[in-house]
């Protein structure tokens, strides 16, 4: 296996609740650059203290893309491999091993999975693959927030995926989103025809609850010629769906789950979605169906248009309240069990479950 120059690059603001750890996860790596951005806390202390290349600058106006670039520019000319973290984000150990193992004479980008967010109960949320191990040179950073990667380098472009290293996110739940909605903003601005900053600003629209301007940009993002990602587009659909539905417009709701189905029918979301929305209508026979439809997609994706709820105890619930409804009792005792297993401290599940149970012995004893 040949061994590579490996920089870890980030940048900081007020971290110090993740500094120490951090340096921990990533001390696998040859170097450690970080540049910090501001901090009034002990964040630049604390990873001086522990080995890592701090610089500080502050940059105003603020924009993710600039100061990945110039944090970017302070990576030695000699370094093979460039892993982009930020600090609430940890390495399981071992994962230099993985990447070099991957890495070929060709590469010059690298895929390893990582999980967005934890269950109360400790079992990963939101997982899916990303990409910010790159190359030294060819490489640069676009958009002021939700900043990506963008190859112009002279050799080919090759993507490894480095199976079994994995990334876990620790968000700090106190931190701001202020500042994404006025950069969103400003993206689609600069560029309007960059079908993916219009989808994330209808997106954060709806993280806002502002259901009006999240359903005329997410029309907008499908009406675009460049939107053609099919599962993008079927976000989009079930975004427009629960702005709708928010409205008190359920039908319209339906209509935009119905479409996103027809998107993207190897995904389980839009699913799920309709399955919760037939539920809140009381129609059991469409929860049943859409359900079953949901749990036969046995594989994950790997793109991040993957919720985790999808993926949890969630599409079995519905199952068994959409059998127990109907009077199919044992058929809802047995999709319930499943939820539990996935949600075993979910005490609704659990008394649930003794209803079931109850009335499939009442049932019997008819």
């Amino acid at each position: 296996m040949k061994k590579y120059k490996i920089c870890v690059y980030a940048i900081s603001k007020n971290e110090e609740k993740f500094a120490s750890e951090w340096a921990k996860s990533m001390s696998e790596a040859d170097e450690i650059i970080v540049l910090d951005t501001g901090s009034t806390d002990n964040t630049v202390n604390i990873l001086k203290d522990s080995g890592v290349c701090v610089y500080e600058k502050v940059f105003n106006p603020w924009r993710f893309d600039t100061a990945r670039n110039y944090s970017l520019g302070l990576i030695p000319n000699d370094v093979d491999i460039c892993v982009c973290v930020d600090l609430d984000e940890l390495f399981e150990p071992g994962w230099r091993d993985k990447l070099e193992n991957a890495w070929g004479e060709d590469t010059v980008r690298a895929r390893y999975r990582y999980t967005w967010n934890f269950n109360d109960d400790g079992s990963e949320g939101s997982v899916f693959w990303i990409d910010k191990i790159h190359s030294r040179y060819g490489f640069h950073w676009e958009n002021p927030v939700h900043e990506v990667l963008v190859y112009n380098g002279e050799k080919n472009y090759s993507t490894v995926y480095v199976e079994g290293m994995q990334l876990n996110h620790h968000a700090d739940p106190e931190k701001s989103r202020a500042q994404y909605l006025p950069l969103l903003e400003l993206a689609v601005n600069e560029d309007p025809d960059n079908d993916r900053n219009v989808h994330y600003l209808g997106r954060e629209y709806m993280y806002r609850a502002e259901w009006d301007k999240c359903i005329e940009m997410l029309k907008h993002h499908l009406d675009m010629p460049t939107s053609l990602w099919k599962d993008e587009r079927c976000a989009s659909m079930r975004y427009i769906a629960k702005a709708y539905a928010q409205k008190g417009d359920k039908q319209e709701s339906v209509c935009w789950l119905y479409r996103s189905i027809a998107e993207a029918p190897y995904l389980r979301e839009p699913y799920a979605d309709l399955a919760l929305m037939l539920y809140e209508m009381d129609e059991w026979q469409g929860v049943i169906y859409f359900s079953e439809k949901a749990l036969r997609i046995k594989e994950r994706p790997r793109t991040y248009i993957c919720e985790a709820y999808a993926w949890g105890s969630l599409p079995y619930d519905l199952l068994s309240l959409g059998y127990y409804y109907t009077g199919q009792y044992n058929k809802a005792i047995e999709a319930v069990e499943k939820a539990i297993d996935l949600s075993p401290n979910d005490e609704r599940l659990i008394s649930n479950r003794s209803i079931m149970e109850k009335s499939a012995s009442s049932k019997k004893a008819q």
